[in-house]
Protein backbone atom coordinates (compact mmCIF):
# COMPACT_ATOMS: atom_id res chain seq x y z
CA UNK A 1 0.00 0.00 0.00
CA UNK A 2 1.25 3.62 -1.14
CA UNK A 3 1.06 5.82 2.08
CA UNK A 4 3.13 8.50 0.53
CA UNK A 5 0.01 11.08 0.28
CA UNK A 6 -1.22 10.74 4.30
CA UNK A 7 2.70 11.01 5.42
CA UNK A 8 2.92 14.47 3.51
CA UNK A 9 -0.43 15.39 4.93
CA UNK A 10 -0.58 17.94 7.66
CA UNK A 11 -0.62 16.67 11.39
CA UNK A 12 -2.28 20.03 12.05
CA UNK A 13 -4.98 19.00 9.49
CA UNK A 14 -6.50 16.06 10.65
CA UNK A 15 -6.02 16.56 14.67
CA UNK A 16 -9.02 18.88 14.87
CA UNK A 17 -11.08 15.93 13.17
CA UNK A 18 -9.49 13.52 15.82
CA UNK A 19 -10.60 16.31 18.59
CA UNK A 20 -14.30 16.44 17.18
CA UNK A 21 -14.39 12.52 17.14
CA UNK A 22 -13.79 12.21 20.36
CA UNK A 23 -16.02 14.97 21.58
CA UNK A 24 -19.16 13.27 19.31
CA UNK A 25 -17.63 9.87 21.41
CA UNK A 26 -17.90 11.93 24.52
CA UNK A 27 -14.52 12.18 25.07
CA UNK A 28 -12.31 15.23 25.72
CA UNK A 29 -9.37 16.84 23.68
CA UNK A 30 -7.51 15.54 26.77
CA UNK A 31 -8.35 12.08 26.25
CA UNK A 32 -7.22 12.69 22.61
CA UNK A 33 -3.63 13.84 23.60
CA UNK A 34 -3.05 11.32 26.03
CA UNK A 35 -3.62 8.62 23.55
CA UNK A 36 -1.18 10.54 21.55
CA UNK A 37 1.61 10.71 24.12
CA UNK A 38 1.05 6.89 24.80
CA UNK A 39 1.60 6.33 21.47
CA UNK A 40 4.22 8.57 20.52
CA UNK A 41 6.24 9.35 23.78
CA UNK A 42 5.42 13.67 22.97
CA UNK A 43 4.65 15.72 25.14
CA UNK A 44 2.04 18.54 25.66
CA UNK A 45 5.02 21.03 24.82
CA UNK A 46 6.39 19.02 22.05
CA UNK A 47 2.53 18.43 20.41
CA UNK A 48 2.03 21.91 20.24
CA UNK A 49 5.32 22.58 18.82
CA UNK A 50 4.34 20.46 15.80
CA UNK A 51 1.09 21.58 15.42
CA UNK A 52 2.19 25.41 15.31
CA UNK A 53 4.82 23.86 12.55
CA UNK A 54 2.46 22.26 10.70
CA UNK A 55 4.64 19.25 10.86
CA UNK A 56 3.49 16.55 8.18
CA UNK A 57 2.71 13.00 9.59
CA UNK A 58 6.21 11.29 8.46
CA UNK A 59 8.23 13.66 10.50
CA UNK A 60 5.33 13.39 12.97
CA UNK A 61 6.23 9.70 13.51
CA UNK A 62 10.26 9.66 12.16
CA UNK A 63 10.58 12.29 15.39
CA UNK A 64 8.92 10.40 17.60
CA UNK A 65 10.71 10.07 20.66
CA UNK A 66 9.80 6.57 21.37
CA UNK A 67 7.21 4.74 19.46
CA UNK A 68 4.96 2.55 22.31
CA UNK A 69 5.96 -0.94 21.76
CA UNK A 70 2.10 -1.86 21.79
CA UNK A 71 0.97 0.07 19.09
CA UNK A 72 -0.18 -3.02 17.12
CA UNK A 73 -2.72 -3.72 19.85
CA UNK A 74 -4.32 -0.20 18.20
CA UNK A 75 -8.05 -1.09 17.60
CA UNK A 76 -9.44 1.98 15.95
CA UNK A 77 -11.52 2.09 19.04
CA UNK A 78 -12.13 4.58 21.10
CA UNK A 79 -11.63 3.73 25.02
CA UNK A 80 -10.58 5.60 28.28
CA UNK A 81 -6.93 5.91 28.52
CA UNK A 82 -6.53 4.57 32.36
Amino acid sequence: MNNTKIFKMSFASLYSHYINKAVRKEQTNGSVDEIIFWLTGYNAQTLRQLLDNNTDFETFFAEASKLNPNVSKITGLFVDVV
